[in-house]
């Protein structure tokens, strides 16, 4: 059956994700929970939300648990709640960065990390062979309760957790792509009433446009105007709220590596970075890992997926953590990555040091970066293909330490992915294309 990808389940709505599978989710529950417990749940603003988010609850419900309804809200609303409602499990309806065909269902266990992938086998499990699935008595049906004010208890229990006070924004000038998503409401509030003046994009979501030409997987009109209104900073949401990019003063984009790196030298100063140590994932930058190392501050890196970068913090202690599509985590906050933390803690670390986002950034070294798809309906041959790794082999020999190789089947599309960083952008597209042509020709020829 397969539904767990890296994030969840997600895919088509109707066609992948329906109410049906929804329902059986939430009865799903039964094995992680017991009689009379919390689930909480929470949608982004795609037309399917709602459809998806009361199938979940008719399940969590039928099996005698509690539902919340939190309302739209980003995906870090949910582990910061989890205690508010002395919930066992929250559940997140999105599909993150996709456009509105798609929509998807992830989990959350009670300390507010996503489920392993030990737990999501058995939920499959249950719904597959049905054990246990016995529907409550009548009498003992769990409530379904709706949350008005959801927004205003997640911003507070946000401020909450921000020890040393939320900065004050007064005179910055900020430019905000909420990506017609989960943030559109939270996001402008907290950055106002902090004192800061926003211009905003993409808040008017409509169910169908989200993510559609912004937000943070299209960052165009973002730079524009943050370069037209002379702005202080630019900050864009995907559709799920829970990583953010940024835009400097001048128009550059700032990733979620350059984030880690101004973050991990602030702590550093401070002399909070204990241990001297950043979790991110193979995919991060070289750059990175090198400007880290001149800091004394070791860079872990796991397989792609938050949720592992998770993990990792808190097996290794680290204090920040993160993806370079933006999400970043900041343990003494948040258990999973917040867009809305990530920018506060980048405008504190403005604030006290006195200088633009830009000058921050150039402190970390940047590799040019290749990634180079191939289509493939043979993923499976991949690993087993000794051709291709011995190609791989004699590529990375031939990069050195100017660079690095990394190729792995993607986990949510039929494709290979080819990832290539070199010390010059020609280099990294030549090794990257000469390699995509050998992996096509060995997986495609037949």
């Amino acid at each position: 059956m397969d539904l767990f990808g890296t994030d969840g389940v997600r895919g088509e709505v109707n066609k992948d994700v329906t109410p049906e599978l929804a329902l059986k989710l939430g009865k799903a529950t039964k094995i992680i929970t017991k009689k009379d417990d919390g689930v909480l749940i929470c949608t982004d603003t795609r037309k399917s939300g709602r459809n998806l988010e009361y199938a979940l609850a008719s399940g969590v419900s039928s099996i005698g648990r509690n539902a919340y309804l939190l309302d739209v809200l980003p995906t870090p609303a949910i582990p910061i709640l989890m205690d508010k409602f002395d919930a066992k499990v929250g559940i997140v309806v999105s599909a993150s960065h996709n456009l509105a065909r798609d929509n998807g269902i992830k989990f959350f266990n009670s300390r507010g990390l996503k489920l392993t992938t030990n737990v999501e086998e058995k939920l499959e499990k249950f719904i597959v062979t049905r054990e246990g699935s016995t529907w409550a008595s009548w009498k003992d049906i769990g409530d379904i309760n709706v949350v008005e004010n959801s927004g205003e208890l997640y911003l507070d229990s946000l401020k909450d957790r921000f020890t040393e006070g939320m900065p004050d924004l007064s005179g910055l000038e900020l430019v905000v792509d909420c990506a017609h998503g989960a943030t559109y409401r939270v996001g402008p509030r907290i950055f106002a009433e902090l004192g800061a003046e926003i211009s905003k994009i993409g808040v008017d979501p409509t169910g169908f446009n989200i993510n559609q030409g912004c937000g943070s997987t299209s960052l165009e009109k973002l730079k524009e105007e943050v370069v037209t209104r002379k702005a202080d900073l630019g900050v864009a949401f995907d559709g799920d709220g829970d990583r953010a990019l940024l835009v400097d003063e001048n128009g550059t984009e700032i990733d979620g590596d350059r984030v880690l790196y101004m973050a991990a030298k602030w702590l550093l100063e401070k002399g909070r970075l204990n241990p001297p140590t950043v979790v991110s994932t193979v995919m991060s930058n070289l750059g990175l890992e090198k400007s880290l190392s001149e800091l004394g501050v070791d860079l872990v890196r796991t397989r792609v997926g938050d949720k592992y970068v998770a993990q990792e913090m808190l097996k290794s202690e680290a204090l920040i953590g993160g993806e370079q599509s933006g999400h970043v985590i900041f343990r003494e906050i948040n258990t999973t990555g917040d867009g809305l933390v990530t920018a506060l803690m980048v405008l504190r670390i403005l604030l006290e040091t006195g200088k633009s986002i830009s000058e921050l950034a150039k402190g970390m070294a940047h590799y040019p970066q290749v990634l180079h798809n191939v289509p493939t309906d043979n993923k499976e041959d991949f690993q087993a293909n000794s051709e291709i790794q011995e190609e791989v082999s004699r590529w990375e020999e031939g990069i050195g330490d100017r660079g690095r190789i990394l190729v792995r089947p993607s986990g949510t599309q039929d494709v290979i992915r080819v990832m290539v960083e070199g010390h010059t952008q020609d280099r990294a597209e030549e090794v990257a294309n000469q390699l995509g042509k050998f992996i096509d020709k060995e997986l495609n020829a037949h």
